[in-house]
């Protein structure tokens, strides 16, 4: 890997990240798809529809053109997770073998419900394919404030030291070889925030916030070790330090979408395509009873937000189920 990033994806994570590579000294070039954005960020050194009020280090470079990711040894992928694909394949006759590719979403694929890094080797062979989530969002990361995450590899030394080229005084990465855990403890903690939104539309109290917190983190170990992930991993940054940021901070947007549901029954004035967790949770529900995993809590939130089922009645069903064992 050489020592050149790329950030593929001006949004504000992608931004954020760029950000805060370059800030730490690394050779940093952040691409976007509108040539103005870009130009404006060079010349203000802001990306004010993203990241308002944010300076932008005066080491990051910008372009709006793809061939820009030539020579970078360390390619972060900030598009949503239902562009990946696409930009996999748009992207591959410039990256050369053996260069890492850092899947920065959190979702899996709609169509097929396959881990955004099982897309990401089929579409790019001969590349190391990494996974970066957790708990940061990105006005905090940007201001530099205290963030952790994890990357995770196919190994831990690869892990290693992507997680050295992206760290920086405030922001720092754990790495990891749970390349499936890490995963899907992205994707189902925005189906879990949105139903925290839900209880908190719903005026149903933070007691029962806390229950569907810890019964939600069950059920996403079941999911994960349903795929050959670790169940542990989802006691830390990309699961539970998750789930409480996005559960509960009004930064979220799958916790205000959630609690739009909540309150008005429905997602009337939402698009849902910067809502990962709208995604995910049809997606994990379908891929769940495929696999015969038990998974009440992301049935109904994908049941609410198509609108087969109303908040009232998913709570009585939830809790009325059987009483088992913890």
């Amino acid at each position: 890997m050489s020592g050149r990033i790329a950030v593929v994806g001006a949004g504000a994570f992608g931004t954020a990240l760029a950000s805060v590579a370059a800030a730490s000294g690394g050779d940093v070039v952040l691409i976007g798809r509108s040539a103005d954005i870009v130009e404006t960020m060079r010349l203000s050194r802001r990306h004010e529809k993203a990241l308002p009020g944010i300076d932008l280090p005066h080491a990051l470079t910008y372009s709006a053109d793809i061939e820009a990711v030539r020579g970078a040894g360390i390619v972060l992928f900030a598009m949503p997770s239902q562009a990946q694909r696409e930009a996999a394949r748009t992207l591959a006759p410039l990256l050369a073998p053996g260069t890492a590719v850092v899947v920065c979403a959190k979702g899996m694929e709609k169509d097929t419900g396959r881990l955004l890094t099982d897309v990401l080797e089929e579409e790019l062979p001969g590349r190391e394919i990494a996974v970066l989530s957790g708990p940061g969002f990105a006005a905090d990361i940007a201001k530099g404030l205290p963030t952790a995450m994890v990357i995770a590899a196919r190994t831990i030394e690869i892990g290693a030291v992507l997680a050295k080229a992206l760290s920086g005084p405030t922001f720092r990465l754990y790495p990891s070889t749970d390349r499936i855990g890490v995963q899907l403890g992205g994707a189902l903690k925005n189906v879990l925030a949105i139903a925290c939104g839900i209880i908190e539309g719903a005026q149903l109290g933070d007691s029962a916030r806390a229950a569907l917190i810890s019964r939600g983190l069950a059920e996403l170990s079941r999911f994960v070790e349903g795929h050959g992930g670790e169940g542990v991993t989802v006691m830390g940054l990309s699961g539970l330090g998750d789930l409480v940021l996005t559960g509960t901070s009004h930064q979220s947007r799958n916790l205000r979408f959630g609690i739009a549901l909540g309150r008005e029954g429905n997602a009337a004035g939402w698009s849902g395509d910067l809502v990962e967790g709208a995604f995910a949770a049809s997606v994990a529900s379908g891929v769940a009873a495929k696999k015969g995993i038990d998974m009440p809590i992301t049935d109904a939130v994908a049941r609410i937000i198509d609108g087969t089922l109303d908040v009232k009645t998913a709570i009585g069903q939830l809790m009325t189920r059987p009483i088992t064992q913890e």
